[in-house]
């Protein structure tokens, strides 16, 4: 008797090892960037140095410690805490595992935390020894199941009933990679955000997103795998996170992180590790250029500015160019929904462009549209729009404002602005692609 389902079976198996060849997702970077760069310096973060296979090892130790704790593919994972290489390591190692990494602000009080685990359903807390006591009364205010509670601590610390050290989370876990498919357009990400609405939305994000995302980041950001790059700003926030540190891992660059933007401190780092590339907001670099240590700091590695949030003032943009000749400046500009970058404003524009956002990524379509979601002429006002792979894949248990956010096929950002003549296309030669969403 001939099994008739026996070329459908092989067909199926097929497809499946095609797919798994083909998987190129947000956790297998830290493992192809390893085999890139073993022995180049991946992390620095104070007296811990880990190389990229290091890097690698210790995602897989923590994605394995994950899995041995009962997290599968789908769930999720929410992280409480100031920067520090652990945060980094996680993001990948739960992307690895295809569980769903939540970032959550560490200025939330428990009670606005508590909303965020229990919308996100996070089944594992990890937490900062500082934020252990906000990070418990959030989970008991929840009322939700977190079956793994981990600290971020010191040695000496006292870990408290409920909670192990995130240590002792990967301490024995294994340095091979678990074999999970994660598709592209799987989420590996709930990044929450408030705008304008009381509660704040979870906006999903995958590995299609984000990498997308770095690649505009590397080509239209001037980015490389020689770059030297300081993160100061807080790795909860998709900046940092995905506009910096993820691009740095993707390229084989080396990352800093220090746990705030301290002006003093970040100019001592600037001048003993030679650092080439920072991004932070203007009122960051007013404060290193007020600095009374600016003048005395070796700044000459420094060859590459970014900053985002608002519009650099003109006067500072020109104190820049006198005080760090050598310098060129990019200014993002994008939201969580973006993940998050969506448009660029070049070095070569910063002075006769100022107070622009630039104009679209490489791999982003912007409009200016009406109430209508029709394009306005050249020097109205209207909503800016955008085409890309980098959006997200809408807010999590809320289809009507996922709808809202992508009617006509655009992902309306909510922002009002204008287009500038020399970024106008010829809107009246464009064919109206109108698609409504089921």
């Amino acid at each position: 008797m001939t099994d008739t389902n026996d070329e459908g079976n092989t067909m199926i198996q097929e497809t499946d090892l095609i797919a798994h060849a083909r998987q190129h997702t947000l956790g297998d970077i830290p493992r192809r960037t390893a085999q890139r760069f073993p022995n180049k310096t991946a992390i620095i973060d104070g007296e811990s140095r880990l190389t990229f296979s290091e890097f690698d090892d210790v995602v897989n130790q923590i994605a394995n410690g994950l899995r041995d704790r009962g997290l599968v593919k789908g769930d999720r994972c929410a992280i409480l805490s100031h920067n520090c290489w652990e945060f980094a390591a996680l993001s990948f190692a739960t992307a690895r595992l295809g569980v769903v990494l939540v970032p959550i602000n560490f200025m939330l009080n428990a009670d606005e935390i508590a909303y965020i685990l229990e919308h996100s359903g996070a089944k594992a807390m990890v937490s900062e020894e500082a934020l252990l006591e906000t990070a418990s009364q959030a989970i008991e205010r929840a009322g939700t199941d977190v079956v793994l509670r981990a600290v971020l601590a010191a040695d000496g610390f006292e870990t408290p009933a409920g909670w192990e050290r995130f240590g002792e989370v990967y301490a024995n876990g294994s340095t091979e990679a678990p074999v999970v498919d994660v598709a592209d357009d799987d989420p590996v990400r709930l990044m929450y955000t408030s705008g304008t609405e009381s509660r704040p939305k979870g906006a999903v994000l995958s590995s299609k997103s984000l990498m997308w995302q770095y690649v505009s980041c590397v080509i239209d950001g001037g980015m490389s795998a020689d770059d030297i790059e300081l993160h100061a700003l807080p790795l909860y926030h998709c900046a940092q996170m995905d506009c910096f540190l993820g691009p740095d891992i993707y390229l084989g660059a080396t990352s800093i992180i220090v746990g705030s933007p301290d002006p003093d401190r970040l100019l001592s780092v600037f001048e003993s590790e030679g650092v080439t590339k920072f991004f932070a907001p203007p009122t960051v670099w007013i404060s290193l250029l007020r600095s009374p240590k600016f003048e005395s700091a070796d700044l000459s590695s420094l060859h590459k500015g970014y900053y985002g949030a608002s519009a650099m003032p003109v006067e500072v943009l020109k104190e820049i160019g006198t005080r760090l000749p050598d310098i060129n400046l990019w200014n993002f500009y994008g939201q969580t929904e973006m993940a998050p970058l969506a448009t660029i404003l070049q070095p070569s524009e910063q002075l006769s462009h100022a107070g622009s956002a630039g104009r679209a990524s490489i791999n982003v379509e912007t409009r200016v549209v009406d109430d209508q979601d029709n394009p306005v002429p050249v020097g109205d006002v209207g909503e800016i729009v955008h085409r890309s792979p980098h959006a997200t894949l809408g807010y999590y248990r809320d289809p009507e404002k996922t709808a809202e956010a992508f009617r006509h096929g655009w992902f309306h950002s909510g922002d009002l602005g204008i287009l500038d003549l020399c970024r106008a296309r010829d809107y009246a030669e464009e064919v109206d692609e109108r698609r409504s969403i089921a």
